[in-house]
């Protein structure tokens, strides 16, 4: 379950009940959850908390598939999907998995995002973009002149910005995602003490391997 509440549709305000209205036709999305895709469709539920908040992240996500953009949406899925999957989030990634797809990424190369660096599936142009992404997410925008300059022989001015933003903006989704525990982040903790077996004498295993790093 979230972290935090979800907002029913008898609670919903007018802006986010037109959402509910589109994504949960006829349904409570509490205590009837669901989407089209598959998702459960608590990131909307939880959303809600704050009506500002929800209609900002909602005319973000129509800003960036704006036919006004210059970046190219396959360029664009291209950098969500990897931010989605280096942020670690697997509503992020999957979701756009999805819409890469639909944008005119193949199957091989979805499937190589995960391990791009030593895929054949892309061509020098889709490796500026990942390369580009990587840097923005996993280096923290610590973006290197090197990188920069091949992105640039691919994007426009305007482009560059269009996708720093955009994959920024899904780093930021990704990470309240997997804090809040949304959709398919709903993931407990993996990396946790694992006990012992009964008997198996840890005291005197650590003792004797502290001993002998003397």
């Amino acid at each position: 379950m979230p972290r935090l509440r979800q907002v029913p549709r008898s609670e919903a305000p007018p802006d986010v009940l037109e959402m509910y209205d589109r994504l949960f036709p006829g349904r409570d999305p509490v205590t009837e959850p669901g989407t089209a895709t598959g998702t459960p469709g608590n990131w909307w539920t939880v959303f809600a908390i704050v009506p500002d908040i929800f209609n900002h992240a909602v005319a973000g996500f129509g800003m960036f598939s704006s036919t006004d953009r210059q970046l190219d949406p396959k360029y664009r899925e291209l950098g969500l999907t990897r931010a989605g999957f280096t942020r670690g989030s697997q509503f992020v990634f999957s979701q756009h998995c999805k819409a890469a797809r639909a944008a005119g990424l193949s199957d091989a190369q979805v499937e190589a995002i995960p391990a791009w660096q030593t895929s054949e599936a892309f061509s020098p142009e889709e490796r500026a973009v990942l390369a580009y992404t990587d840097e923005l997410v996993l280096a923290d925008g610590r973006v290197q002149d090197a990188t920069f300059e091949a992105l640039r022989e691919v994007l426009s001015e305007e482009a560059v910005l269009e996708l720093t933003y955009a994959v920024a903006s899904y780093g930021l989704h990704a990470t309240i995602c997997r804090a809040l525990r949304l959709e398919y982040d709903d993931i407990a903790e993996r990396v946790v003490e694992i006990p012992v077996p009964d008997g198996g004498g840890a005291a005197d295993v650590m003792r004797d391997i502290s001993r002998s790093s003397d």
